[in-house]
């Protein structure tokens, strides 16, 4: 898909909302990236001659004409797209103002500094608020704005550590080449922190349509992470029994992980008694259906010890590709183990539209390939508008156009190091 194909004019179902991006890394970025491609206008605030701190995660970065390193990493790159760069110094009270007026025209804040550094500026919720009681105010932080860790900064692997997704992830334990707890391959407590923010922020809006009054939302890295743990954290609540890492396996779903075929291993889902009984069926392996050590759920969790072993012996018969093609015609879930480049070749994918080009302006090729979002509104679609700004692209434009400055007080600013003023 080209952006080219949507005209700038679609109308996003938060447009006419303007956000006040003072985030940085993944988890508002993933939040104020959503918003933006729903239509709404964002406004990303970055510091002068650094920016985002993503943009020096890499490499990869960004590929110019030369084939050289561009300043836009993918990692950057990954959860930047539909939004305006703007680079004001916080560290000046001229810098502070105009982060001021830009909040006094907007619906919604979003930042992750640490807990009481925007009080410090006279940025926190309640100064801002005062000057406009509709902002929704969206505070994102490792560990909450209340409670004894408040005050520490907080990252996705120590997120991850501290609730518990690590200590369910990577093979089991007594496995032979266990190596321990496993993070996720992606920063997915940030992910998931910047998906619930949006949640509340759009809860915040509706709630405003009511009264015409904004709010704080409090979120933080680890209360996202505890409440995605899911079955597991309630099985826990439950039993009392602290669940263990499983490799691939499913806690309480029997077959339900991968299995090694002639060639290479594939994933075998089977989600319920009728299922299974296919599944042996297709294998020509009927009496472990009707075997009572196997026939419910139930049982094949208990004696999974004895059943896994069975079936992996009878999955290395054929080859993935054999296996996937018979249990899809039998309707048992199953399918490939991809890896990145065959997600991105695969033509459910591309017919999904999961990949798309954009426009940019330092990029070799003239565009940058990014993932597209999974959302499909009928009536207000997805908008592609906006590559991932350059640092500092749209300083002149939005300040002149949201503030009324002219050309001599931004050269004024920009001298003063007040704001980046940076023409690409």
């Amino acid at each position: 898909m080209n952006t080219n194909d949507q005209k700038e004019s679609t109308v996003g179902a938060l447009s006419g909302l303007t956000v006040l991006d003072l985030s940085r890394i993944l988890a508002g970025p993933t939040a104020t990236q959503l918003l933006g491609d729903l239509g709404a206008e964002i406004i990303k605030i970055e510091r002068p001659g650094k920016g985002d701190d993503t943009r020096a995660w890499g490499p990869p970065f960004l590929k110019d004409a030369e084939g050289k390193d561009t300043e836009e990493s993918a990692y950057y790159l990954s959860s930047n797209r539909n939004k305006q760069s703007v680079a004001i110094n916080l560290a000046s009270e001229e810098g502070r103002e105009l982060i001021r007026q830009l909040a006094d025209g907007a619906d919604i804040l979003v930042e992750n500094f640490k807990v009481g550094d925007l009080a410090r500026y006279g940025l926190d919720y309640e100064a801002l608020s005062q000057r406009n009681p509709r902002l929704i105010y969206c505070s994102i932080s490792g560990f909450g704005q209340t409670g004894p860790y408040a005050p520490r900064a907080g990252y996705d692997f120590l997120v991850q550590g501290m609730g518990g997704i690590m200590s369910i992830t990577g093979d089991p334990l007594d496995h032979p080449q266990s190596t321990g707890p496993m993070k996720v391959g992606v920063g997915i407590a940030d992910v998931m922190c910047g998906m619930y923010a949006t949640v509340g922020i759009l809860a915040a809006l509706e709630a405003r349509h009511k009264s015409d009054a904004g709010q704080h939302i409090d979120i933080s890295l680890l209360d996202s992470q505890i409440a995605w743990l899911v079955n597991q954290g309630t099985s826990y609540l439950v039993s009392g029994e602290t669940p263990v890492p499983l490799g691939n396996g499913h806690p309480t779903i029997v077959p339900y992980e991968t299995f090694p075929a002639s060639d290479k291993a594939f994933i075998l889902a089977v989600g319920n008694d009728g299922q299974f009984s296919k599944f042996c069926a297709a294998a020509g392996a009927g009496h472990l259906s009707a075997d009572e050590r196997f026939a419910r759920n139930v049982d094949r969790v208990r004696n999974r010890h004895v059943l896994i072993p069975i079936l992996r012996e009878l999955t290395r018969q054929k080859s993935a590709a054999e296996w996937i093609e018979q249990l899809e015609d039998a309707g048992v879930p199953c399918g490939p183990i991809n890896a990145i480049p065959d997600v991105f070749a695969d033509p459910q994918v591309q017919h999904r539209e999961m990949k798309l080009e954009m426009p940019h302006p330092t990029s070799g090729s003239g565009t940058v390939p990014l993932i597209g979002n999974p959302l499909k509104l009928s009536k207000t679609p997805i908008q592609y508008n906006r590559p991932p700004p350059v640092r500092a692209a749209d300083t002149r434009s939005v300040l002149a156009s949201k503030l009324h400055l002219s050309d001599e007080e931004m050269a004024e600013l920009a001298e003063g190091g007040v704001i980046e003023d940076r023409k690409i």
